[in-house]
């Protein structure tokens, strides 16, 4: 592959912003937030001096005072998450028992800053520092620092409209434009009409400022002063070399291990990060790497580490990442788009970036959410370049041409684009809005997205024909932390006699992936011959329930996690989401009840009670077709990870699923077999007979 050399392009700071998270506290599973720290051998006082945004601290302060809104600009690194909020309650912003709220779009995010801040403060995290994510509250009444989800957030409002106990609200990471990230937005801005004491900042490394300072810069009647500002904080960098592809790439994958061994012949010094799309491709190039250094001969002073870099990768496999590579060794990295924002990596030279990204798609003609590769946007191309450059100048390789680059979008598109608008519709119903097609969204999502969850919500029986909440099954879906169509099975669940396995359903579709996945074929074999004992020829949610059944028998019990390859995490983290669930039906005076015997039949009925939009039929082309519209509808197939993958469906077979990939093909995920009488039983008003 030919590579052009074209520009020079400023990299991130590289000092601390998150912390390691520390081993043993409660964080969202398989997943890191660590970033690079040349100082931490330094007393805390002194590191936080020589963040990049403590020469902008003055600033910040008086701009807060002048202003109710801020927009934060500095690149990952600068300090802005774990200094902004201590600069405001060394000042006063946190006295009369107000808070300082911290928002994250990650839940691992806001525990390990929260670890973070708390360690500077000398403080016990849950103390004046504490952090609340869905599921786990670790906060006090003397809490003054608060890092939560800003779904959380959101979901306070519920209860305090105005957010009364807040005198600053930080929504950091902004340029991820998560739902949650445009509906607070939305909600603040109507907030600060009411509260003129109320300050917020919208922090962000990469972010249209402009646009953010223009919709929050409403000016009233008889006043014409700005009501927000800007503020950019200036960060140590080291230039990066961007390095285009002269043509097309045909296999990006295979071009990312040929750039990989260019580099290394060439004996050029420092560790290489490699983008990739998700982790079969992750695994692909280690594996590719592997078998071409065993005939890759070329007089080279660095031997070569792989290490992959995952979200589903067990916690202890994810910190190999950020170890030092042993000396005369280099370290590659093959990672998807969490090495992007969420963790910054030591000595980092070398980026490859091969321009695409797996990203949520909805679908509103089949009302599904798929994960599709998209090319990334011209701002995710620069973050991945900034990767690049902190301890020293860089390059980065880039997997296409910069004509291609500059059709890139310049931002990515905002999730709540991209996405079904049942949920937001639920929650800004019960918050109160009334008319929430011409709410004043930041973004505003498609018109066809709207009517898909207006009719899907109404199908569901959580609003009326004049789009308010039915109650109390609306407003019960509304306060559940949720989607609508597992709430709503839940909520019908002692209909069904069966409380306790739907329950238990709803806490492990949580979960990413209850098993892993091992890397060699002789572990792989074996996984999947000790994983056969648990399957259940109804399908993946009635097998998934075996799994997590036998896990509570045997009393959660780690070494038998290992014997089954399950994650024991994965497990854990379900169980304490059921637990939280349980405080929600137990609230709502739901009775519970449990299908003897595991009766089938009630569980996967009460499931289409909730999922009866996401029905698929089995045509004789030997592939799926949506029920919704078999005509339209894509060739849909089982996905290599379900227990239904090798089943032979004859033709007319009914499948309900809970979410789809689309790869080489669309597939279907955590699938059931389901009877078309059930559907016509719990869902009359969507089906008839033809």
């Amino acid at each position: 592959m030919s590579l052009l050399k074209n520009n020079s392009s400023n990299s991130n700071s590289f000092n601390n912003d998150k912390a390691t998270l520390e081993h043993g506290q409660r964080a969202e599973e398989n997943t890191s937030n660590f970033v690079y720290n040349p100082n931490h051998k330094l007393p805390i006082y002194t590191q936080r001096s020589r963040l990049p945004i403590y020469a902008s601290r003055s600033e910040i302060l008086y701009l807060l005072e002048k202003f109710q809104v801020l927009v934060l600009v500095g690149e990952t690194g600068s300090g802005k998450s774990s200094q902004v909020p201590q600069y405001l309650l060394e000042v006063g912003w946190a006295h009369n028992r107000k808070m300082i709220a911290v928002t994250q779009p990650r839940r691992v995010a806001a525990v390990s800053l929260a670890a973070r801040v708390a360690e500077e403060r000398n403080c016990i995290l849950g103390d004046e520092v504490g952090y609340s994510i869905r599921f786990d509250d670790c906060t006090s009444p003397s809490t003054k620092i608060k890092f939560l989800t800003d779904g959380l957030l959101v979901r306070e409002m519920m209860g305090d409209p105005l957010l009364e106990k807040y005198s600053v609200i930080m929504l950091d990471e902004a340029h991820e434009r998560s739902i949650n990230t445009d509906l607070l937005a939305a909600l603040l801005k109507k907030i600060l009409k009411k509260r003129k004491d109320l300050r917020v900042i919208m922090s962000s490394a990469t972010i249209d400022a402009h646009k953010m300072k223009d919709y929050f810069n409403v000016k009233e009647r008889g006043n014409n002063n700005d009501n927000a500002a800007i503020l950019q904080i200036e960060g140590r960098c080291y230039p990066v070399d961007i390095m285009y592809s002269k043509h097309p790439v045909d296999d990006y994958v295979k071009a990312t291990v040929d750039t990989v061994l260019m580099i290394h012949k060439t004996n050029a010094p420092g560790d290489i990060l490699a983008f990739l799309t998700g982790q079969d491709e992750v695994e692909e190039c280690c594996r590719l790497l592997t078998e071409k250094l065993k005939t890759f001969s070329s007089k080279t002073k660095y031997r070569i580490q792989s290490v992959p870099m995952y979200s589903n990768l067990p916690a202890r496999e994810q910190l190999k990442v950020f170890q030092r590579a042993p000396s005369g060794t280099r370290k590659v990295i093959f990672s998807t788009n969490i090495a992007e924002t969420s963790i910054t990596i030591d000595n980092i030279i070398h980026i490859i970036d091969c321009g695409f990204v797996k990203t949520t798609v909805y679908d509103p003609d089949f009302n599904t959410e798929t994960l599709t590769v998209l090319p990334i946007s011209q701002a995710s191309a620069n973050q991945r370049c900034g990767r690049a450059g902190r301890v020293t100048s860089g390059k980065c390789y880039r997997l296409y041409s910069e004509e291609e680059f500059l059709k890139l979008k310049p931002q990515s598109v905002p999730e709540l684009q991209r996405s079904s608008m049942a949920f937001p519709i639920l929650q800004l119903k019960a918050l109160g809005v009334s008319n929430v097609a011409k709410f004043d969204y930041l973004s505003p999502p498609p018109a066809k997205n709207f009517s898909r969850a207006l009719e899907l919500l109404y199908s569901l029986g959580a609003i009326d024909p004049k789009v308010e909440l039915i109650n109390p099954l609306g407003h019960q879906m509304a306060e559940m932390p949720l989607n609508p169509m597992f709430a709503k099975c839940l909520l019908k669940a002692s209909e069904f006699d069966c409380s306790e396995e739907i329950l238990t359903l709803c806490a492990l579709m949580q979960i990413k992936n209850l098993f892993h996945v091992p890397s060699s074929g002789k572990e792989k074999m074996k996984a999947a011959r000790v994983q056969r004992e648990f399957y259940a020829m109804e399908g993946d949610h009635m097998t998934n329930l075996n799994v997590f059944t036998t896990f509570v028998n045997n009393r959660r019990s780690k070494s038998w996690c290992d014997k089954y390859y399950a994650s024991y995490a994965s497990l854990n983290r379900a169980y304490n989401i059921r637990e939280q669930l349980l405080k929600y039906v137990q609230r709502f005076g739901i009775e519970m009840s449990s299908a003897k015997g595991f009766d089938d039949d009630k569980v996967l009925k009460c499931l289409c009670s909730g999922f009866f939009a996401n029905v698929a039929i089995y045509t004789s082309r030997g592939c799926f077709k949506s029920l919704r519209d078999p005509v339209k509808s894509p060739d849909l197939f089982i996905h290599p990870d379900s227990v239904l993958y090798t089943v032979p469906f004859k033709s007319g077979t009914y499948v309900l699923f809970t979410e789809t990939v689309h790869s080489t093909k669309m597939y279907l995920r955590e699938c059931s077999v389901v009877k078309s009488d059930w559907l016509l039983e719990v869902a009359p008003h969507f089906y008839s007979v033809r």
